[in-house]
């Protein structure tokens, strides 16, 4: 992270202190996003400094996404996933860095995929309710990411090589949300989105789930 981003973060971080995430809405936040976006920056960076595995340059070959939910007074560089090819010709390899906003190939952006599923834990109905109507997620939705959290990313590779940060252990059953609570220092859903977002990276990109936590 540049001295830039980690400052921008600690700003976020403070202002943020003692809001509730109930009482303050994360995903519609745009700071958020532009926080997102500047790591996504930075990752991007380091991967086209260290050039084509050939030793080529890369250029930017950048693409489309059209992530789900969040605000929509987002400009067009939250639309675009940062991307690299090599210059060479005959070689051309892509070099995608890995992301903190597009959690691999789902459609929601990253946040979002994170956030919804977390508050499906607990008792009330009412704030599922609201999460279709807030982000236009529909019910199917947000039942498949959950049981994609207890179920496909449970049993994953990547997990099983990322858990072991944490002692005592999570309680699997209650993945995402056991893992944001873990951190969190304070009553605060953005920042620890965040660092979970930022744990997340290595299966923004083949090979996902097969991946090793860095």
């Amino acid at each position: 992270m540049t001295i830039q981003a980690h400052e921008d973060f600690l700003s976020f971080h403070r202002e943020s202190e003692g809001r509730s995430p109930l009482c303050h809405n994360p995903l519609l936040d745009s700071r958020l996003y532009e926080l997102l976006l500047k790591f996504d920056v930075d990752l991007a960076a380091k991967v086209r400094a260290a050039r084509c595995a050939c030793g080529g340059r890369l250029d930017a070959a950048h693409y489309q996404r059209k992530p789900r939910g969040g605000p929509d007074t987002l400009g067009d560089e939250h639309r675009r996933r940062l991307s690299f090819c090599c210059a060479v010709d005959g070689c051309r390899s892509r070099a995608t860095p890995p992301s903190v906003r597009f959690l691999g190939p789902k459609v929601y952006g990253g946040a979002v995929v994170i956030l919804a599923a977390a508050m499906q834990h607990g008792p009330s109905k009412k704030r599922v309710a609201q999460i279709e109507v807030l982000l236009g997620i529909g019910r199917r939705t947000l039942v498949r990411w959950r049981r994609w959290w207890t179920a496909a990313f449970r049993t994953s590779r990547f997990w099983r090589s990322l858990r072991g940060r944490f002692m005592p252990g999570v309680d699997e059953t209650a993945l995402p949300l056991a893992v944001l609570e873990r951190l969190s220092d304070v009553d605060d859903a953005l920042s620890s989105v965040i660092a979970l977002l930022r744990l997340l990276q290595p299966i923004s990109t083949t090979p996902g789930l097969e991946a090793s936590a860095s």
